[in-house]
């Protein structure tokens, strides 16, 4: 349900051609004459001008984002009422659990070995002829070697006070992604390499130029797919490398607007955590969020500890399995005896 696509796709040629100018540039605009300078106001006059522009700049936000949410679809309107339904549902169930380490879900270091294989050396989908197939097949050791930087992109239709909540919840468990994994991780609002789209069903199905400026190079055939996703499918993360390079170089990750509060946060959990590196899911693995089982809502023990081993120095990206098999049996034996 949560995120049936985890790709890693080379980026190299696309960034090469956007980084291309045309041969023959258009000749620049003759500049306009300075306009005469306003006299200068005293300092305590013009602080109180910037103030009153960035209030002004906020109420006008606030204004769009109450017109664009009244003026939300029907099938942003239904999809609201559709994910409270499911949320509602799973929790009936006894799912969407929130215990980081559950008393019923023991686990021990061959069965974390065999989870990180599954989670972080397959990779769930294969592309061919520009599609996304489910097909899991082998995949070499893939994590960041830069900080990563989580960039928050919002729709009209999230106002201020939800924009700080979203970034405040992003920002904090981006301080426990860098706790669990020892790598950099937090929240850059303005400069990322880790795209966070929260945006409505409308939103979306119209951001695909944005996400083409944002993430110059991204295959055509992915901005379909995250511009058109099924109902199905809350969230979801895209990752990229450059040359076919098993180090990450961007990432994309979408969630809807319209989800509920605990859906939401396990989609932040879940899809921040798998930019990361630990891109598949198995259904063996317990207790995970990386299964699609939906037991579990947000990032547990078990799920620190592959993230921990995701970027243990011992491994390097690039390894495969059978180079990576015996160095993850001593970490894991290690971590185990002294859990974090």
């Amino acid at each position: 349900m949560m995120a049936p696509a985890r790709v890693l796709a080379g980026l190299a040629a696309a960034l090469i051609l956007a980084a291309c100018e045309p041969a023959e540039m258009p000749a620049a605009p003759t500049p306009a004459p300075p306009a005469p300078e306003a006299p200068a106001l005293p300092e305590t006059d013009r602080q109180a001008q910037l103030r009153e522009a960035r209030a002004e700049r906020n109420r006008a936000a606030n204004r769009a984002a109450i017109l664009a949410s009244a003026q939300a679809s029907d099938a942003s309107r239904a999809q609201r009422d559709y994910y409270a339904r499911m949320e509602r549902s799973l929790l009936a169930q006894g799912r969407l659990r929130r215990d980081r380490d559950p008393a019923d879900a023991s686990f021990d270091s061959e069965m974390l070995v065999r989870n990180f294989v599954r989670i972080a050396l397959r990779d769930e989908y294969s592309r061919r002829d520009g599609a996304l197939l489910a097909h899991e097949s082998s995949a070499p050791l893939r994590r960041w070697a830069e900080p990563v930087l989580f960039q928050p992109e919002f729709g009209a239709s999230i106002d201020l006070g939800r924009q700080r909540a979203w970034r405040a919840e992003i920002a904090d468990y981006a301080s426990r992604l860098a706790e669990a994994s020892g790598h950099p991780v937090r929240l850059d609002p303005q400069d990322g390499n880790v795209l966070v789209l929260i945006l409505s069903e409308d939103e979306r199905r119209s951001f695909g130029p944005r996400l083409l400026e944002l993430v110059p190079g991204i295959p055509p055939e992915d901005v379909a797919i995250l511009t058109d996703l099924p109902p199905s499918i809350t969230c979801t993360v895209f990752a990229y490398s450059e040359d076919a390079s098993p180090v990450y170089a961007r990432a994309v990750a979408v969630i809807r607007a319209e989800l509920p509060p605990l859906l939401r946060q396990s989609c932040i959990h879940e899809e921040l955590a798998q930019a990361m590196g630990l891109v598949n899911d198995s259904p063996d693995a317990r207790p995970s969020i990386f299964n699609d089982d939906e037991e579990f809502a947000l990032l547990t023990r078990h799920d620190e500890l592959l993230l921990k081993m995701l970027y243990d120095p011992r491994l390097r990206p690039g390894m495969t399995e059978d180079e990576a098999l015996p160095i993850l049996h001593r970490i894991a034996a290690e971590l185990l005896a002294s859990p974090i």
